[in-house]
């Protein structure tokens, strides 16, 4: 990994910024049962008090790569009360059900196997009734319920999630790499892919769920429909978040189909449209920035950093202290390689919310990038104060200590990432260092 010289080199070095892609704990298989809720076999489970560990440990890492959760406590509470409702009449209503609004502006919402489901404000700004929030929470409900998140976890799916994935900084000697890797989707884009079969199964309850609530299923018609209008503007982003779903067409014949007939007698319930513009009024007051963001996201999905770049900066006029725009203002200018100017979006971004994990992390990768890495050091120490539980984290303070010359604080750190089970490019590194220094 080095050169002649004994130094690493520039390119050596950006592409240890890649994200390791292994999980963090997910090592639990069970047998093959019968799931009582879908009726199916399930070739792996976890057990309940698995499934609840899951949530603990990786929830953090998940809201902090989608830039934490929305700060305002009405939404807060009105989630909370509108997924209440619906677990009460769901097949697992003793799970710890919790109910988050995070930062990002990414169109998605997911749950994990204990009970945690999650709703960007890019999908809430979409939204316009109560029904319609009820339709999307029951669908994530449905994958809590069915077990399909527990498979998923089981099988490996959920990633060890670091700076909403600090990314392909570098393939060949230029940082034009970063973008998608880099968080551009966030943490959740992760949990997103479901078999067409589970999509269908949780649809299915998501509506048996709303309407055993009181809600008018109605709200799912409107739900599916919104999915592929945005899937049609969109459908570069779609293509990378839904891959995995039933084609939005067949959803949205399903979805009439089965008002129409299943659910006829519930179609005069109220949509409840009122309540929901009245508690997430602070969201669509800014539903123009929230889609500028979205431009800039689709931007750098495709390399145009530089009118990325615009976009993000058109969005911070109206919203100048958002959390998750300055960050991804700074992804872009370090996909431009500009750590300097980066610096100074992560600097705004650390004041807008300075509780959150993310900032302080990519701050510590642009210090390693402008090559102060006593700088970097009290960064990434200070995220692991924030933030337990990421080994790449712990990479990054043995990367950072190796260039300060302090090899045997080093080696602990590389010795403490490798007991964490990680493997890559990453690992390698650490192996080969703790080789050359005669630790191994």
């Amino acid at each position: 990994m080095m050169g002649k010289s004994g130094k690493m080199d520039r390119r050596e070095f950006l592409g240890l910024l890649g994200l390791s892609g292994g999980g963090l704990l997910l090592g639990w298989l069970g047998g093959c049962a019968v799931d009582p809720v879908t009726g199916r076999q399930s070739m792996v489970m976890l057990s309940e008090r698995q499934e609840v560990e899951i949530d603990r440990r990786q929830a953090p890492h998940i809201f902090s790569a989608d830039y934490g959760e929305v700060g305002n406590p009405v939404i807060r509470r009105y989630l909370e009360e509108v997924g209440r409702r619906l677990v009460r009449v769901s097949h697992r209503p003793d799970r710890p059900y919790t109910f988050h609004a995070v930062n990002a502006v990414h169109m998605n919402a997911y749950s994990l196997p204990g009970g945690t489901v999650a709703v960007t404000r890019g999908m809430l700004v979409e939204l316009s009734s109560e029904a319609e929030l009820a339709a999307l929470l029951g669908h994530e409900i449905a994958h809590v319920t069915a077990r399909h998140a527990a498979e998923r976890a089981a099988q490996g799916a959920l990633a060890n999630i670091f700076l909403a994935g600090v990314g392909a900084l570098l393939d060949s000697g230029g940082a034009g790499r970063l973008v998608q890797d880099f968080g551009s989707l966030g943490a959740g884009a992760l949990l997103a892919h479901y078999s067409r079969e589970d999509e269908r199964e949780a649809d299915a309850l998501g509506m048996e769920y709303m309407v055993r609530a009181g809600y008018n299923p109605e709200g799912m018609v409107a739900l599916t429909r919104i999915l592929v209008e945005k899937g049609r503007e969109r459908p570069d982003l779609f293509a990378q978040m839904f891959a995995s779903h039933p084609p939005g067409e067949e959803r949205l014949q399903t979805a009439l189909r089965l008002a129409a007939e299943r659910y006829a007698s519930a179609r005069g319930r109220p949509l409840l449209r009122e309540r929901y513009l009245e508690h997430l009024f602070p969201l669509l007051r800014i539903r123009r920035a929230i889609h500028i963001m979205q431009d800039g996201l689709e931007l750098m999905s495709k390399r145009r950093y530089r009118e990325a770049e615009n976009a993000f900066a058109s969005a911070l006029a109206q919203v100048p202290d958002d959390y998750a725009g300055l960050l991804m203002m700074a992804k872009v200018q370090l996909a431009q390689n500009r750590p300097e100017q980066a610096r100074r979006f992560i600097d705004r971004a650390r004041r807008a919310n300075p509780t959150e994990a993310q900032a302080v992390g990519l701050s510590g990768v642009t210090w390693l990038m402008l090559d102060r890495p006593r700088e970097a050091l009290q960064d990434f120490v200070a995220y692991e104060r924030m933030l337990p539980g990421n080994p790449d984290i712990v990479f990054f303070q043995g990367l950072a200590l190796e260039r300060m010359g302090r090899s045997r604080e080093a080696a602990a750190a590389y010795q403490r990432y490798l007991n964490s089970g990680a493997r890559g490019r990453k690992a390698r590194h650490a192996w080969q260092r703790l080789k050359e220094w005669g630790y191994l």
